[in-house]
């Protein structure tokens, strides 16, 4: 420790190579922030050693891919800042630049080890579409975003086209509520066909779950509109995956199952690919093997607005821009402010839907029966969809 007292500090006696292998020890950030409250010159140690980034890395290592980070602020700079420059400019400069670096790596951090103490949240907004649907848009992965399996008495899960290959593997790929999330497990639940007989449970075999984000340019992504804009949009060579996780096994079971991820994981450009591996249930009718999922939940903490993440180029290399003082929003936050594509999909699947299932019972019972009065003037209630 340093002794105020005596006026000596021990990083005099080290030198600055050491004391920065000394701080590398520190394994939790709270611990690195306490060591640079000491004194002066533990500070500056701090600072200048760029321990707290690599911290930061070795905590999520997904936060390798920023190639700078920012402090934005909503106040101008001083006069003092502005005119600032010449030969201790460029030292301050250097300097301030560092700190920078400490405070935001250091609040990045914490946010990590915090968001397991903030209420639970789903952090999906949107789907970009799925690896194939047997039925589209029946049986669109669009029906895996409502927690029920029937909608207006109309049956609402995900299916995968059929194949005979039970080893064939499937995948979901969702937009998150944010660029940056914070995510801590992956929530899944298998569809069970209640209208075929025996009720089978379409589940697969394993699941893994990729996170990472889009090259395509921001603003051209597509949402469930049409089946072969989907395949073209989920496309490996249009991502780039910065997490892959363990493999899980799924029970056969209509339950919503829960798969918690090794560590809190920093999904870092906002897009999740959950890969279904395996089949177990064929379809009697056909006698191929499907996957069909009721629904999904990526369960985690958005860190905007405090955190932004500006993607600055196709190959994954990132600038983090960091907003103090501002309020952090939780997923949920996000997605109302976010949801306009997505309610307006909705409102159409639905629509679509309602029309299809008039368009059946008519076939099924005949066009409905307009009511009549009879010779009393009483209105007979003749139609069945009353």
């Amino acid at each position: 420790m340093s002794d105020v007292g005596c006026g000596w500090d021990f990083l005099d006696w080290v030198g600055p190579d050491l004391a920065a292998s000394a701080f590398g020890l520190l394994d939790h950030p709270a611990d690195l922030v306490r060591a640079a409250a000491v004194s002066r010159s533990w500070r500056r140690c701090a600072v200048e050693s760029g321990v707290c980034k690599s911290l930061c890395v070795k905590l999520c290592p997904e936060a390798a891919v920023f190639t700078s980070a920012v402090e934005v602020s909503r106040s101008p700079p001083t006069a003092a800042e502005s005119s600032s420059g010449g030969g201790s400019g460029g030292r301050e400069d250097d300097a301030r630049s560092q700190e920078s670096q400490f405070r935001i790596f250091s609040c990045l951090c914490g946010a990590v080890l915090h968001s397991t103490t903030k209420p639970d949240a789903d952090c999906i907004q949107n789907c970009f579409g799925a690896s194939s649907t047997d039925n589209f848009p029946d049986e669109s992965m669009d029906s895996t975003l409502q927690p029920q399996d029937r909608i207006n008495l109309n049956p609402s899960y995900w299916s995968s086209g059929g194949q005979d290959d039970p080893d064939v593997p499937e995948s979901l790929t969702y937009k998150l509520a944010s660029d940056i999330c914070v995510v801590r497990e992956i929530k899944l639940q298998p569809f069970k066909a209640y209208f075929q007989i025996g009720f089978p449970i379409y589940s697969p075999k394993m699941v893994r779950f990729r996170f990472g984000h889009c090259k395509l340019p921001h603003g051209t992504e597509s949402y469930l509109t049409d089946e072969d804009e989907n395949l073209a949009m989920i496309a490996d060579e249009n991502y780039v995956w910065t997490y892959t996780s363990p493999e899980f096994p799924v029970l056969q079971e209509n339950m919503l199952q829960s798969f918690r991820l090794p560590r809190p994981v920093l999904c870092i450009g906002g897009v999740v690919k959950i890969e279904l591996l395996g089949r177990v249930q064929k379809q009697a009718t056909d006698d191929k093997y499907y996957i069909c999922v009721c629904h999904a939940q990526v369960v985690g903490r958005s860190l905007s607005p405090v955190f932004v993440v500006d993607i600055a180029d196709a190959g994954g290399h990132a600038v983090l821009k960091y907003s103090p003082g501002v309020r952090n929003l939780g997923a949920e936050d996000v997605k109302q402010e976010d949801a306009r594509d997505s309610t307006d999909w909705h409102s159409l699947v639905a629509r679509y839907r309602q029309v299809r299932h008039l368009a059946i019972m008519n076939v099924l019972l005949g066009p409905p029966q307009s009511m009549e009065e009879d010779d009393a003037g009483v209105v007979s209630d003749d139609d069945p969809f009353e």
